[in-house]
């Protein structure tokens, strides 16, 4: 994990000695052959920059450390502390009365698909250009990877263009698709569709686990990668420009106060800031709103959708490497789209999870739970039977395809990945697409800082992409189903089968998944049955698998807009759909002294899925960052 060295400048003068910060770099992880679960412990007892982070915790990774990396430091003549790197470049460091600040060429939010690739092609730009840039990609999960969950069947295109030697490189990706099926679900039977799904080429993978060996290459090819940071403001200057973006203050009491480690955030200040937060990134929403970047081009709102996620050991017998099965179906009602998938990994690995709308209109559906009946549907629970949860997670995913992609570009940067939302929703598939969007990126940002072009010109390059073309040919796909699970299964096969993508005319979204909530008083309430504790399982239970953790004493990253709301509108109206709608049970109506419900806020067991953010009717729930570290551990995921 990324940790800071505190060290003194030479000064023999015990007046003047200061304490400089000096970051070690890097904290990349590669995955073990088994993805066995390894411990970190962390202990630094001086303050510096990176104990911001958080110290004394405990992160259960999945992974060895790979490396770190000192660099040689120098005080230039003007106080300045400059950093000469081991691909040669030159950082400078700035001890403000604020907060300290640090200089970059390009300052990339986020350690996933879309910022890694994006990071990796601008630096293979560098080298081929022989230019001297620098990077910078801030990850607030305590590990690259840790914050990291897709289903995943992965389609290598863009990764083919990014490291054509991948194969050669021990990447994670070694399960090709063995066989595709798709089922249609009742209670009690699995009915045999034809697969829409082309996987042929695809793999079979671990996500979280691709993400950490894409760290290592970006690494190798000069990239400073800090995971930990929360990136928690965009930075402007006097023009409204983006100039970067400021990491949270770290050691800061839930009631405000600064306790005795508290350090001020840090300014990471770059010429180009890519926002690579992955869906519903809480700074790209603010950037989307602040340049009003939907209705520079007329786009929709964007739709969501709740993935929870297991990672099973099965008996070897029933494990059939590369299998991959998607559903629709039970046990969602026909008015709720979604459906499940189950994908044979390797090492008698499967993944098995459940989809989720979040425009559904019963206030009383509780995915969590509709993910628990699942697993003891006849034709699943024999596979599932004898087995472990190794792993438990949950995210939600962009649904709006093409007619929700905003325009990407904004004064001082772009939005790029899951943050824009390039999901290509009947093909399931997200990463090929969001690892595309940062190469286009990364072009474009390298065209601004070497020739002096503009950063408009990824706009144009994205709508002259592959990626453009599947959103386009795509787009009809979800909306249809906003007429319901069996006319939106017809009209999707007269896309896919006659039409092939080629509609002379484009469905619209229907609400905004907030809005399409119900009141209560429209729907009978859900009796889910008891876990079992075999098959499935409590909150509690699958919390302790996500290895999620926050410092308890910290201000609340999930803020009310109106404290009130939930006692007077989501309560009496809504049946309080918060407390069913988080997978992670952060939001309890319990009784207070007077014997009334009020709405109490579990910070600590937030799995940073954002629904909340999503799916509150009155948009009263504010997703921010926690301090950085805080968050699920996915290993596997």
């Amino acid at each position: 994990m990324q940790r800071f060295l505190s060290i003194s400048s030479k000064s023999t003068s015990l007046k003047n000695q200061k304490q400089l910060h000096l970051p070690l770099v890097s904290s990349v992880s590669s995955a073990t052959p088994k993805g066995q679960s390894c411990s970190h412990y962390f202990n630094q007892k001086s303050p510096s920059l990176g104990s911001r982070l958080g110290f004394d915790r405990v992160f259960s990774s999945g992974y060895f450390p790979n490396r770190v990396n000192l660099r040689e430091h120098e005080r230039n003549g003007n106080g300045f502390l400059r950093s000469k790197g081991l691909v040669g470049e030159i950082r400078n460091y700035s001890s403000e009365t604020d907060r300290e600040s640090i200089d970059y060429d390009v300052v990339i939010v986020g350690a996933g698909p879309a910022g890694l690739s994006a990071a990796i092609r601008f630096k293979q730009l560098c080298q081929e250009k022989n230019a001297d840039f620098s990077v910078c990609v801030v990850e607030k999960g305590a590990e690259v990877g840790a914050h990291i969950l897709s289903g995943n069947v992965f389609e290598p295109r863009a990764l083919n263009e990014l490291l054509p030697q991948w194969k050669d490189e021990e990447a994670p990706i070694n399960v090709p698709v063995s066989s595709d099926k798709f089922w249609l679900l009742t209670k009690d039977r699995a009915i045999s569709l034809p697969s829409p799904f082309d996987n042929k080429g695809n793999y079979v993978i671990s996500l979280s686990q691709l993400v950490r060996w894409m760290g290592v290459k970006a690494e190798e090819l000069g990239v400073e990668i800090y995971p930990g940071f929360a990136a928690s403001e965009i930075l402007y200057d006097e023009d409204n420009n983006v100039v970067g973006i400021g990491t949270n203050d770290m050691g800061v009491a839930k009631d405000g106060s600064r306790k005795e480690n508290f350090q001020r955030g840090v300014a990471l200040k770059g010429r180009i800031t890519l926002l690579a937060e992955g869906c519903r990134g809480s700074l790209s929403q603010k950037i989307m709103k602040e340049y009003k970047l939907r209705e520079k081009v007329q786009a929709q709102h964007q739709t969501y959708a709740l993935g929870i996620k297991e990672v099973w050991e099965i008996d070897e017998k029933k494990h059939k490497p590369g299998a991959v099965l998607h559903t629709l179906g039970w046990p969602l009602d026909s008015k709720t789209y979604g459906g499940s998938f189950l994908y044979h990994m390797k090492d008698r690995r499967i993944s098995i999870g459940l989809v989720v709308a979040l425009n559904y209109h019963n206030p009383f559906l509780n995915p969590y739970e509709e993910f628990q009946k699942l697993k003891h549907h006849p034709s699943i629970k024999p596979l599932l039977e004898g087995g472990t949860v190794l792993q438990y997670g949950a995210r939600t995913l962009n649904e709006g395809g093409f007619q929700s992609v905003p325009y990407p570009v904004f004064p001082g940067g772009a939005i790029i990945g899951c943050s824009a939302g390039f999901l290509n929703v009947p093909k399931i598939k997200g990463t090929h697409t969001a690892m595309k969007s940062g190469m286009l990126a990364a072009e474009a940002t390298f065209g601004v800082l070497h020739e002096g072009s503009n950063m408009e010109a990824y706009w144009d390059a994205l709508r002259s992409s592959w990626v453009w073309e599947e959103l386009h040919i795509a787009r009809n796909y979800r909306p249809a189903f906003e007429y319901g699970l069996f006319p939106g299964l017809a009209l999707s096969a007269l896309e896919h089968y006659v039409l092939k993508g080629k509609s002379p005319f484009t469905f619209k979204h229907g609400k905004p998944d907030h809005e399409a909530t119900n009141v209560a008083k429209l729907h009978s309430s859900i009796q889910y049955p008891k876990p079992d504790g075999v098959l499935s399982f409590d909150v509690p239970t699958s919390l302790h698998r996500s290895n999620t953790n926050h410092n308890h004493d910290q201000p609340a990253h999930l803020r009310l807009r109106d404290p009130n709301i939930p006692e007077t509108v989501n309560l009496p109206e809504y049946a309080g759909p918060e407390s069913r709608y988080c997978p992670a049970r952060v939001y309890e109506y319990v009784l207070n002294e007077k014997n009334q419900l009020k709405l109490q806020i579990n910070a600590q067991n937030c799995l940073h899925c954002k629904a909340c953010d999503i799916k509150d009717p009155k948009q009263n729930i504010e997703w921010t960052v926690p301090e950085g570290g805080g968050g699920p551990g996915y290993s596997v995921m």
